[in-house]
């Protein structure tokens, strides 16, 4: 064997892991599918001038730790803050959510007094359960049926939880296990702050945030940082493709080597076999693909026993996401604020209540589209003049919900016209300013970028599939059922998003089944 590690999936996990590796002294080849690297993580021309982040959209969650180790400012990466977190119109006004806690409570009190004096503990609270989140994003998590280690990754994540007051470990369980809309009424009665703080509980998943377990999908996007300060959302410049350029000029530096247009159909042990027949043999094959479509698709049934292929059958992989990129000849005119400001910088949410985004949801599931999508639009081009022409922009729009299953043969268009009229009905004049756009449905999002049944976290953050259970109990330890197979992706502990920990994590086992320490 010519080669240590062969890296399936040049995502930025999979890249992420290829840098580990190398640097701890393995040959690595990685193996790409698609003829740029990135996976979900990339910028493209949509447009002629126009630019934008294709799938993945927004930076938070990526870990100082991988940017630090590997070299990403060296490489050219750059991070900037947004001026707000968030910006949620009204038919009769507007709620803005950052610049400093005085002013989120200024905003907060248009509404009710009460959840502006509330916020500073709500925040607080949420902060206090995140960093025992942030403690273990970077750890393995103790593995079910494990031996001696694992029983000390239980003992040491059991310490963390028991140096909680039992107040916040009651705030722990309630976050893992109960609704968005629970845990949001109990603090807030504005129904604007409920929807602001509770759409981060629907981002890429497929759920009403009355659904119990859709708190934690709030808490998982409130654990990340921008330039050293937490809880705060960013936008590469260069866009997303910005963080995964620059992982593989680390990984080329290393010694890496990476293919582009060479898709993977076959995973055996200790070999990979592409589509046109190559093959290709190391000591460990390391996954960045969904794990169901590893099991299902590219391990030969006859490798895995019958339950474990069972177990994965039923692994959920479902975010009803519909993704947009528009060039604009202008910045829309939203008609509660029609100048322009820092809002244009801001996620903007298009969604005013926790009630609109159960509508939509129950919408899907009934026919397939949400008759009022939930929209958040992110004008990057506010921020990074290297999008589009002077005086254009580019929006993204992340929307939900759309079923996976729905007949997006024949239904793109109307989903695209549904989630124009929300635009619409807020920014009166935004089709006018619309040059171009780019879509991508949940089958879309499947077929390019291997997101099985649409879903940008390789499956559901539910309390059955995160940590010891993600993918599944017996197996969170970055390792499968097939010998020198490991998985590296967000089916992996801690789940999705750009973190860059999965692919971190799962090094640190390769290298240890390889006698080795990972690299200071």
């Amino acid at each position: 064997m010519s080669l240590d590690a062969v890296v399936v999936g040049a995502g930025h996990n999979g890249l992420v892991c290829a840098c580990y590796l190398a640097r701890a002294g393995l040959k690595v080849k990685v193996l790409e599918r698609r003829g740029v690297v990135g996976g979900a993580a990339v910028t493209e021309e949509f447009h002629p001038g126009f630019r934008n982040s294709v799938a993945a959209y927004t930076v938070s969650l990526l870990q100082a730790k991988v940017i630090r180790e590997l070299r990403l400012a060296e490489h050219g990466l750059r991070i900037v803050e947004r001026p707000l977190a968030n910006f949620l119109p009204l038919d009769n006004g507007y709620l803005k959510v950052g610049g400093g806690l005085e002013a989120t409570q200024k905003e907060f009190s248009k509404f009710f007094a009460r959840d502006a004096k509330r916020l500073p503990h709500y925040w607080a609270k949420l902060e206090r359960v995140a960093n025992v989140l942030r403690d273990e994003v970077l750890e393995t998590p103790p593995n079910a049926g494990g031996g001696v280690r694992d029983l000390l990754g239980l003992f040491r994540s059991g310490l963390r939880i028991k140096k909680l007051s039992v107040d916040a470990q009651r705030d722990l369980v309630g976050l893992f296990t109960r609704s968005a809309a629970e845990w949001l009424e109990d603090w807030f009665e504005s129904e604007p702050v409920k929807a602001v703080f509770g759409f981060d509980a629907v981002v890429g998943n497929y759920a009403s945030p009355y659904h119990p377990g859709t708190a934690y999908v709030l808490l998982h996007h409130c654990f990340g940082e921008v330039n050293g300060r937490r809880g705060q959302w960013g936008h590469a410049i260069g866009g997303m493709g910005a963080i995964s350029e620059a992982l593989a000029a680390e990984a080329r530096r290393l010694g890496v080597e990476i293919a582009c247009d060479a898709p993977v159909a076959r995973v055996q042990p200790g070999a990979v076999t592409l589509a046109d027949g190559r093959e290709f043999a190391a000591r460990a094959i390391v996954a960045n693909v969904n794990p169901k479509m590893l099991f299902l698709q590219m391990v030969d049934a006859s490798l895995l026993e019958s339950d474990f292929r069972e177990h994965m059958q039923r692994y959920k992989c479902a975010s009803a996401t519909f993704r947009m990129n528009v060039a604009l000849s202008a910045l829309p005119k939203f008609s509660c604020l029609p100048e322009d400001g820092p809002h244009h910088g801001a996620g903007i949410i298009l969604a005013p209540s926790l009630g609109y985004m159960d509508r939509a949801y129950l919408d899907a599931r009934a026919s397939g589209i949400a008759r009022q999508p939930i929209v958040e639009m992110v004008i990057p081009s506010t921020l990074d003049d290297s999008l589009a022409p002077k005086g254009a922009h580019v929006a993204s729009l992340f929307c939900q919900h759309f079923a996976p299953d729905a007949d997006w043969g024949g239904r793109k268009q109307e989903a695209i016209d549904r989630i124009f009229d929300v635009v619409e009905s807020h920014a009166p004049g935004f089709r006018r300013n619309v040059i171009a756009h780019s879509a991508l449905s949940p089958a879309d999002l499947e077929q390019v970028f291997g997101l099985t049944g649409g879903d940008i976290f390789h499956g559901q953050l539910s309390l059955d599939q995160l940590w010891s259970a993600r993918p599944m109990l017996g197996h969170a330890d970055y390792r499968s059922p097939v010998k020198g197979l490991y998985l590296c992706g967000s089916g992996a502990h801690p789940g999705g998003g750009v973190t860059g920990a999965p692919g971190h994590n799962c090094a640190r086992e390769v290298l240890r089944d390889f006698g080795k320490r990972m690299p200071a």
